[in-house]
């Protein structure tokens, strides 16, 4: 009896997440590095949180609004964890799956900075949260995208203005509090360098994007952290 050969083993997929304060031009080097990516004939996923699925996005009209603003933090982590939960099994695990390339408009870093470093909130929380949440899934790697407060405030100011919207849930912080985000993204990124780089958002677009692309397109042997 012959015996057929071994398929061989499915592609891994390749998960990146993008981080920063208000401003930092996180969707515009998402679009562009998914064009870059394109060339590679892989699967490109492109994502957001809060949102991503459904229910996820029906969740994110409610924190972004500001309706859970009043009952603190951790009921706002409890939102996030719920749009995470919906959005990691319907969309962002069935991709990695398939070996697709996930890019992905913040993740669980967010809430760690917002909630916990900026807002308050024990990591202990955040952590039992985190694992319900993401049952395992974590990023390859992670782009945090840094420019001062100011300069994000201005951005966000004029992406709201050519949009017609309105301040939404968090770009209505007052500026102490997106310092604190600021650094504690910094933070984060310091205490995670197998996983995690910063890039300076403040320069041009394209050196922006060149540097991204150097750190996605390189093997760097990184580890998840």
């Amino acid at each position: 009896m012959s015996l057929a050969p071994p398929s061989p083993p499915p592609a891994r997929g390749f998960f990146v997440t993008f981080e920063g304060g208000e401003g930092a031009g996180k969707s515009t080097q998402i679009d562009r590095l998914r064009n870059r990516l394109a060339a590679t004939g892989r699967e490109i996923l492109v994502t957001r949180e809060p949102g991503g699925s459904p229910r996820a996005e029906a969740i994110r009209s409610i924190i972004l609004s500001g309706l859970a603003k009043s009952a603190g933090p951790l009921a706002e982590s409890a939102l996030f964890a719920a749009a995470r939960a919906d959005h990691v099994d319907r969309v962002i695990r069935p991709a990695l799956e398939r070996g697709a390339v996930v890019l992905c408009d913040r993740f669980t870093d967010s809430t760690r900075v917002y909630q916990g470093l900026a807002g308050g909130l024990e990591p202990g929380i955040l952590d039992r949260l985190d694992e319900a949440a993401t049952a395992g899934i974590r990023p390859d790697l992670t782009i945090v995208i840094d420019v001062p407060v100011a300069l994000g405030s201005q951005r966000a100011r004029l992406r709201r203005s050519g949009r017609g919207e309105g301040i939404d849930r968090f770009e209505g912080e007052d500026a102490p509090f997106h310092e604190r985000v600021r650094q504690g993204f910094l933070d984060l990124a310091a205490s995670a360098p197998g996983r995690c780089v910063v890039v300076d958002g403040s320069q041009a677009i394209d050196v922006v994007g060149d540097a991204i692309w150097a750190e996605v397109s390189v093997p760097r042997g990184r580890k998840g952290a």
